[in-house]
């Protein structure tokens, strides 16, 4: 019993660490200096966006195309250009966002 709690430890902790972690993706493309988990710096607060996309089903596609592209609008007059980060990378970062509450 030892050895089996054992291994489900060690695999938990390999899961864990290879897991990508989003916020620190959002603060490898810099993401946070203009996003802030819980305010508004001169993007909108990621808890704020996760609200505002909740039960919207093709939210991920939708921010990850907005991030690709950039925009103006939605959350003010302050643009946010085209951010080149990949698709992949885009969707952990998203999914972190959207998981904010």
């Amino acid at each position: 019993m030892k050895l089996l709690f054992a291994a489900l430890s060690a695999a938990t902790v390999l899961t864990a660490q290879a897991a990508p972690d989003g916020r620190a993706m959002a603060a490898k493309y810099n993401c946070l200096a203009c996003h802030q988990v819980d305010k508004k710096v001169v993007g909108p607060a990621f808890r704020d966006v996760a609200v505002k996309y909740r039960g919207d089903k093709k939210a991920e596609s939708r921010l990850i195309e907005k991030v690709k592209k950039g925009g103006v609008g939605v959350w003010g007059q302050i643009p946010m250009p085209a951010q080149q980060i990949s698709d992949a990378d885009l969707k952990v970062i998203m999914q972190w966002v959207l998981s904010q509450k």
